[in-house]
């Protein structure tokens, strides 16, 4: 009498396995992201890229300075009476 036993493939997933799978689809997503990303608010090329105004000449006043994030221009422009019209060349 001679018995057989058949094995059956099966795969155990766990808590850490499911855990590790989504870690590395996050990781995924985030790297594809970045490359499909097509502006970001600290992207100084973008801005400078756009359009200085409808007639073409953004007053010297107004243009983002070498270094200077976008962000915190624009902030810098709000806070002055002067520099406030600035502020719709920046949208």
């Amino acid at each position: 009498m001679l018995m057989t036993t058949e094995k059956k493939d099966t795969i155990n997933i766990t808590g850490k396995t499911i855990i590790v799978i989504g870690l590395l689809l996050l990781l995924l997503a985030g790297t594809f992201g970045m490359f499909f990303l097509r502006s970001s608010p600290n992207n100084v090329e973008f801005v400078s890229a756009q359009p200085k105004s409808a007639s073409g000449n953004m007053p010297e006043k107004c243009e983002l300075p070498a270094g200077q994030e976008v962000n915190s221009w624009k902030e810098h422009l709000g806070h002055h009476a002067e520099t406030q019209d600035c502020l719709k060349y920046f949208r």
